[in-house]
């Protein structure tokens, strides 16, 4: 039987960067840096979570994925765009997102979206690959956003757009 129950050979990759506004150990990024294991934690626990890429801790604050040492990366894998989006707006990661700018620069390009073969663990260096060809093609099968999302290769219909909820 095919439709709803058809599970998928590939997952979604989803990669998010933000520049910080001072070093992650500095006091006003302390409640970010203080909530991350919560926050992980949750993804964890979410119907849907696969994989999330850390460092030498259960984070990747640790990881310098660019030249910019304010440059934070945040890696992750689920099994549909709908999984992902209820844990990014209809979780408690929620109240955590909407202070982003407390701690983060704004800017344009810092979220895709992308179907990996279910297994796939992307690195740093192939999420920046597929955050810069969202920048310069716009979404499209290789890189996308919640609010155009693409099938996945196998899929029968497409994702639904998710709008951004705490705008």
């Amino acid at each position: 039987m095919r439709g709803l129950s058809h599970m998928t050979a590939f997952h979604l990759a989803q990669v998010n960067i933000g520049r910080l506004k001072a070093h992650v150990d500095a006091p006003e990024i302390a409640d970010f840096k203080n909530n991350l294991d919560q926050v992980n934690a949750l993804a964890e626990a979410s119907p849907g979570f696969v994989w999330r890429f850390t460092g030498e801790g259960n984070n990747a604050t640790d990881v310098q994925a660019f030249e910019d040492p304010l440059m934070a990366i945040n890696i992750s894998v689920w099994d549909s765009v709908a999984a992902l989006g209820a844990f990014v707006y209809r979780s408690g990661h929620i109240a955590f997102m909407r202070r982003r700018r407390e701690w983060f620069h704004e800017m344009d390009n810092y979220m895709a979206l992308w179907w990996v073969p279910a297994g796939h663990q992307p690195t740093p260096e192939e999420a920046i690959a597929r955050l810069a060809t969202l920048e310069r093609l716009g979404p499209g099968p290789e890189a996308f956003t919640f609010k155009t999302p693409f099938p996945a290769p196998d899929a029968a219909h497409p994702p639904l757009p998710i709008l951004d909820e705490c705008a």
